[in-house]
């Protein structure tokens, strides 16, 4: 994953990186003093073990404080290795400006573990060129390069210290953990390193073996069933209510189960809580950008760490063919890891979405936000906003359908009335009643009231016995049928 396409030229605009300094308290200073310190304090200044990865830390002012931190994994074709070089430089330089200050000085880590029939010592040296280039980039840019280690095998060289009393050729083997003082400033503050970086990508790995097997059939079926519903724009809804129905159960299912201490043990026991075919019909979901965004939406309380284990179990089930589906779920385990602030893993997840497909720009939004620093909740409002909108949306509607369905029953009621013989004034009333809800003057288009076209046709009483229409009281009738008597008689012609 750190790695990109070995055949194709990784970008700096997607290597991992922050310009956030690390500062465990603010009244903690920790002075390190020697290459060894240095080398001691990488996993605490990233949060886990870098392998294959170059690791560039600007430092600020006359006492070296750090600040922003880059890492891109260490590109497999040296022809590659000048443009890298360039780009990396300008990104921590120009990313440092932005947040306050360009850097005064880099410190430079190159890590990588011997391959099979290497040795650490042939690391250094196949490596020495990269450290090279990447000196000479930051120096074009006025930036110096104070510090260049390479780590390797559990020991460490210094491409800049010429003394071999403190960088002898055979390296220096680094310090147990645990045992420097940096490894006390961040227990102290709670920092925990997470293993490697190589152990962290593990936990997205796809599936092998006969379980990947049966969920490739499942992803088979998932696919031949849903993306003609999603594409067809008809039954995408329904699809998309579906996904985000079954993701509300697998989470419920997910809090349930405590997570375990052991990696490997945690994430079988999570893989064991899903089936393969719900798990293939998630999947194929979460293609809907709009299904994706809304399940984007579990990023805290309670639900988040459930979600982050639901969104790494679901990227393990991406098995061949079907990687480049694990975008979004790798996409969705970076924005839960950096709304709950483990910027690591959000970091690694994030990393592993744009490996799958740089153009994500869901992925791409995202980690370079988590890179330069910005505060998640600005995000966490709007999916907020989004989710009260829908609420009140669906409210509303709720409430529209009840006052339909109880027009739908006054109706059922009133043509009841007619057929057991409702008297003349109250058929009168009620369309009374009409005409005034129709416009506000009572009138159409052609001049006649609404009234002259709902009035019921009888026959027209004799003049002598006509009468008060209105109410009565107590102390006689009120209102006189004026108005209406004629116009009930051209509603009448109006219809003949």
């Amino acid at each position: 994953m750190s790695n990109r396409d070995e055949t194709s030229r990784p970008s700096a605009a997607s290597a991992d990186s922050s310009t956030t300094p690390w500062d465990p308290r603010p009244e903690t200073q920790i002075t390190l003093r020697s290459p060894a310190e240095l080398a001691d304090s990488l996993p605490y200044l990233m949060g886990f073990h870098p392998t294959d990865s170059i690791v560039m830390v600007a430092l600020h002012g006359d006492r070296g404080r750090f600040g922003g931190r880059l890492r891109l994994g260490i590109p497999g074709s040296r022809a590659e290795w000048p443009e890298v070089c360039d780009q990396l430089a300008e990104t921590l330089v120009a990313g440092s400006a932005k947040r306050g200050a360009r850097p005064d000085g880099i410190v430079l880590f190159l890590c990588r573990d011997p391959g099979e029939g290497e040795t650490a010592l042939e690391v250094m040296e196949r490596l020495q060129p990269l450290a090279q280039c990447l000196r000479v980039a930051c120096g074009s840019l006025d930036v110096p390069v104070f510090e260049a280690l390479c780590i390797s095998g559990g020991r460490f060289w210094s491409y800049c210290c010429p003394d071999e009393r403190c960088c002898p050729p055979e390296g220096v083997p680094l310090a147990l953990p645990g045992t420097s003082v940096m490894a006390a400033a961040a227990a102290y503050a709670g920092i925990q390193v997470r293993g490697t970086l190589r152990e962290m990508e593990a936990r997205y790995a796809p599936l092998t073996g006969d379980r990947a097997e049966a969920q490739l059939r499942a992803l088979d079926g998932a696919a031949a069933d849903l993306v003609p519903r999603i594409l067809s724009g008809t039954d995408c809804e329904t699809v998309r209510q579906e996904t985000l129905d079954l993701v509300r159960l697998l989470l419920d299912r997910f809090q349930e189960a405590e997570p375990g201490t052991q990696r490997a043990a945690a994430d079988a026991r999570d893989d064991a809580l899903i089936g393969a075919d719900e798990a293939a019909t998630i999947i194929i979901g979460l293609q809907d950008r709009a299904a994706r965004d809304r399940a984007a939406e579990w990023m805290e309380g309670p639900q988040a760490p459930a979600a982050l284990r639901l969104w790494r179990a679901l990227a393990r089930r991406c098995v061949p063919p079907y990687q480049e589906h694990a975008t979004a779920p790798f996409a969705l385990a970076g924005w839960v890891a950096w709304s709950l602030g483990d910027h690591p893993e959000a970091r690694v997840a994030l990393g592993g979405a744009l490996d799958i497909d740089p153009g994500y720009l869901f992925a791409q939004l995202l980690h370079r936000a988590c890179n330069e620093g910005l505060d998640p909740e600005l995000l966490r409002r709007c999916l907020r906003r989004e989710r009260a909108g829908r609420a009140l949306a669906a409210a509303v509607e709720a409430e529209a359908d009840a006052a339909g369905s109880d027009r739908a029953r006054a109706g059922r009621s009133g043509g009841a009335g007619e057929r057991t013989g409702a008297s003349p004034a109250a058929e009168k009333t009620m369309t009374e009643k009409s005409a005034e809800g129709t416009t506000a003057e009572g009138k159409t288009v052609a001049g006649r009231t609404a009234a002259e076209k709902t009035l019921p046709t009888r026959r027209r009483r004799p003049a002598a016995t006509d009468g008060p229409v209105g109410p009565a009281t107590a102390n006689g009738p009120v209102g006189k049928a004026r108005p209406r008597r004629r116009t009930g008689q051209r509603g009448a012609r109006s219809r003949q």
